[in-house]
């Protein structure tokens, strides 16, 4: 079976992107994970099947209320499994969707695009494309993380951004830099579904010219150390800004990839959460199957 796809990032978060018009494919999460395997396959952090939602029988009646999410965003992990979204993987999403001319994306026009997690909504913005990933949820602090590196286990704060995350603050870029994050950090108590876990790093000072700044690396469930997670990158400011009890709405997290906005804002519907940071299309081939 040959298979063409497309590489694309954001900030250095890397996907497989397979256009699937008929809805048809069918990759089991052995070929997934040979397909993302960075020394036998092509190698990504993920990989996205880009599929009408109309043929896609789990999200197909998000059509009901949204008629304009015609694409559904099918996303795997690099171990196979599926995951309910991915913040930087769908900005690369829309720039495929874009260059292949099956969407639109005007100035002030928003495109709807369909996920585990429901609707998306993209906007295109100076350095790419902004995404408003919804409402968000926050637990407790009870959270235990232990990870290679750290010397005692270290208190973590469960966020919920459409996939699970737990966020632990370290004191400063020796403790971040010193981290071993080959393997999957530890949680007590375990998580059955597995977590995204972000380390993150206040800048100092924290604010400069309204703009609240952090550093982070993360270990994502099911694909390991990568070099930027969208959705976790809102985790990681929701949590700072949960801790220190303030309303900072405007965040810049700055990982391995490079920088990646946040913003908090007011909704009919409760508080949303929305990142904004560049992607790109990086070259296309054949996968011989």
């Amino acid at each position: 079976m040959t298979i063409e796809f497309t590489k694309g990032h954001g900030t250095g978060n890397d996907f497989i992107l397979i256009l699937d018009k008929p809805g048809q494919l069918a990759l089991s999460k052995d070929e997934v994970k040979k397909m993302c395997d960075r020394h036998f396959g092509i190698g990504a952090d993920g990989l996205i099947i880009v599929k009408p939602t109309s043929k896609a029988p789990e999200v197909s009646h998000l059509l009901e209320a949204e008629p304009g999410a015609e694409w559904f965003m099918d996303y795997r992990n690099s171990d196979g499994s599926e995951a309910e979204m991915c913040g930087n993987g769908i900005r690369v999403f829309a720039k495929f969707l874009l260059e292949n001319n099956l969407a639109t994306l005007t100035d002030g026009s928003t495109l709807p695009i369909a996920t585990r997690d429901g609707i998306k909504d993209v906007t295109a913005t100076v350095n790419g494309f902004a995404v408003d990933l919804g409402l968000f949820t926050i637990g407790d602090d009870e959270t235990l993380v232990s990870a290679a590196g750290l010397q005692v286990a270290r208190p973590g704060l469960e966020i919920n951004v459409g996939n699970p995350h737990v966020v632990v603050a370290l004191a400063d870029l020796t403790e971040l830099t010193g981290l071993e994050l080959v393997k999957a950090p530890l949680l007590e108590p375990v998580q059955p579904e597995g977590a995204n876990v972000e380390f993150v790093v206040l800048d100092e000072p924290l604010v400069t010219q309204g703009v609240a700044g952090l550093t982070m690396r993360v270990h994502e469930r099911g694909s390991g150390e990568t070099l930027s997670c969208g959705t976790g990158v809102a985790a990681a400011a929701i949590a700072i800004r949960h801790w220190a009890g303030g309303s900072q709405n405007f965040w810049k997290v700055s990982v391995p990839g490079g920088d990646v906005a946040v913003r908090m804002f007011p909704t009919e519907d409760g508080e949303h959460v929305a990142i904004s940071g560049p992607a790109e299309l990086t070259y296309s081939g054949h996968w011989q199957g």
